[in-house]
């Protein structure tokens, strides 16, 4: 769910989004852009509907890979004391010493031997997406994103970050939020995807200027949606980009390899009611930071122009 908000005014808009993939995964979902937290005008008004296609080969879009690329490693090397935990990941040369760098900290006892199997399945599959892309200097790229984000995990395994039930994208001293774009661009060609009716981002910036709220519905997001999106965005409505704040389930906010990437962006954090009592002793906790989140959701409806989805 995507709210942008401001106002206890507000409007009921209605569209479509569906997002496609060259490689034949598509999905499609109804959205509805609600805005304010309390009663909603008599009026309604109809959007044309909106379609991000995405594309997940990555052909064409060399230079902005090119400019991009070092942005991670730049900012990863930029806060020392952030990083003195450990260089075991940012000093490899080769995907040998990666490898070999999971293996150490496994007999070290410092990373769990099923953290370190997804660790190496994670890159494996990156890998070989990144390849199959066909773009120049696949290699690099792929050590460069993987270096940082095994780096990432590493960390959040030896200190392990809680979320609060409203969690503000942590832009320094490392900047989670270009950590995440940085990872996810090479795996979108950007010549063949596009935002269809982007007129309709238009509108919802406009209703945003004017103090109203705008909540986007969806009926089923993955992992890497919002790095998609706000990827798409970024050219055209860089304040959409990078300020929407989504509702975040159980396990982006436990699982320690999505942990990093759940960081970089506003949350609003929840637990799901069908896992509500898989740690029974955990149960209470859950209901309380539940409540606790839709209170913060409350605020940021009524307080300040934000985009929640």
């Amino acid at each position: 769910m995507l709210i942008l908000s401001s106002s206890p005014h507000g409007y009921v808009f209605s569209t479509t989004a569906r997002v496609s993939s060259s490689s034949s995964v598509s999905s499609s979902s109804k959205l509805s852009l609600i805005s304010c937290s309390l009663p909603l005008r008599s009026s309604v008004r109809k959007f044309p509907c909106f379609v991000l296609c995405c594309s997940s080969k990555a052909r064409g879009m060399v230079e902005m890979v090119q400019d991009k690329e070092s942005a991670v490693a730049v900012a990863a090397s930029s806060s020392p004391a952030d990083l003195g935990h450990s260089r075991t990941f940012l000093d490899v040369q080769t995907e040998e010493d990666l490898l070999s760098g999971i293996k150490k900290e496994v007999e070290a006892g410092s990373i769990p031997s099923n953290v370190a199997q997804a660790m190496e399945e994670l890159y494996q599959n990156y890998r070989n997406a990144v390849f199959q892309s066909g773009i120049p200097n696949a290699d690099g790229i792929v050590l460069s994103n993987m270096t940082v984000a095994l780096d990432r995990i590493f960390k959040d395994v030896e200190d392990p970050f809680v979320f609060s039930p409203y969690h503000k994208a942590i832009r320094e001293p490392f900047d989670y939020y270009m950590f995440g774009q940085n990872y996810i661009r090479p795996l979108i060609d950007f010549r063949s995807s596009y935002v269809g009716n982007i007129s309709v981002f238009n509108e919802m910036e406009e209703e945003l200027r004017q103090g109203h709220n705008i909540v986007l519905i969806s009926n089923h997001q993955t992992e890497a949606d919002p790095a998609v999106i706000a990827l798409l965005l970024e050219a055209t409505h860089p304040h959409i980009a990078e300020n929407v704040t989504y509702v975040a389930g159980d396990r982006v906010i436990t699982d320690p390899l999505c942990k990093p990437f759940s960081m970089g962006r506003n949350l609003l954090c929840v637990y799901s009611k069908k896992h509500m009592y898989d740690v029974p002793e955990l149960a209470e906790m859950k209901k309380r930071s539940n409540t606790r989140s839709l209170k913060e959701m409350a605020l940021l409806l009524s307080c300040s122009m934000t985009s929640l989805t």
